[in-house]
């Protein structure tokens, strides 16, 4: 199978902490927020989230209600990629307050259609000192069904948050 399964993954909290200083950052300026996260699926279904990817540069615009990412620096995102044999496991952006933690329509149509991709989103352009990854919408993309939101029992058995584990970051663009 091209894409193996994916039943749980592991995050270093450190990844989510850069993660959600790089969405306030954009945030303090009114604008939704991404990070990309990179690592390795490992066997029996697990994915190990090892690096984090700040998108800079020409190629990605950022507003209040969107974000857009030109294909040029995701060519670069990949070519990074392969240069350390990891892969594009998931991504977490921010929404507006307005906006909650849902996927939006926009985030649905347009966002990566890979089976175990993880999409999360996090609240109030994640401005909140603090906030958790259990406070943001967790989804995840599976073949036949699309995006589906994780519910907190899944979160908490499906998503690991790794203490000890630290997390390389990739500035690219």
């Amino acid at each position: 199978m091209y894409y193996p399964e994916i039943n749980k993954w592991i995050i270093p909290i450190s990844a989510v902490r850069v993660s959600l200083d790089e969405l306030a950052h954009d945030g303090n300026h009114g604008n939704e927020g991404i990070c990309l996260w990179l690592g390795n699926r490992g066997e029996e279904g697990l994915a190990i989230v090892s690096h984090c990817v700040l998108l800079r540069g020409e190629y990605i615009k950022k507003s209040p209600m969107n974000i857009t990412i030109q294909p040029e620096l995701l060519r670069e995102v990949h070519e990074k990629a392969q240069e350390h044999d990891l892969t594009l496991l998931g991504q977490i952006h921010s929404h507006a307050i307005i906006a909650g933690v849902d996927l939006s329509w926009v985030d649905k149509k347009y966002g990566v259609s890979a089976p175990g991709y993880l999409s999360v989103v996090a609240p109030g352009y994640a401005l909140t000192p603090g906030t958790t990854l259990m406070e943001c919408g967790i989804h995840v993309f599976m073949p036949r069904k699309g995006y589906v939101r994780l519910s907190d029992g899944e979160v908490r058995n499906r998503v690991l948050l790794e203490k000890s584990a630290t997390c390389s970051t990739f500035t690219i663009g």
